[in-house]
């Protein structure tokens, strides 16, 4: 199993943790909690893109995410555009049964890979 080499931020707000860390250039993000209306704001700062730099890569690990609304959609369907535009990629890894039931709902599995395990999502 690989390791991850640092925490590049934690975030945490009304019950929702995001940690991010970087493992060979893949930005992980492990998300636990609910993602609704009061912390999507965060999730989308956690997920942004700083144009010009390299091709993001960015694996959004909702292992632990209980509960997603439209706001989490639409912060991931942002975030998918503005990597993809970037020249990256973004997955989605382990989502738990309720958000993978709502993913599938909206068609965001389309969209974005999803993959069942992040071992699986980094070695995609």
């Amino acid at each position: 199993m690989q390791q991850f080499k640092e925490t590049v931020t934690t975030i945490h707000a009304n019950g929702l943790s995001i940690e991010g860390r970087t493992q060979d250039g893949i930005r992980v993000l492990t998300v636990r909690g609910e993602i609704d209306d009061d912390v999507c704001p965060q999730l989308s700062t956690a997920l942004h893109v700083e144009p010009g730099t390299q091709p993001p890569r960015i694996i959004a690990d909702l292992s632990g995410v209980t509960f997603m609304d439209s706001t989490g959609i639409n912060a991931l369907i942002t975030a998918y555009h503005a990597v993809n535009s970037a020249g990256g990629w973004l997955r989605i890894a382990a989502p738990s049964p309720p958000v993978e039931r709502i993913l599938h709902l909206v068609g965001l599995d389309a969209l974005i890979d999803c993959h069942p395990s992040l071992e699986q999502a980094l070695t995609a």
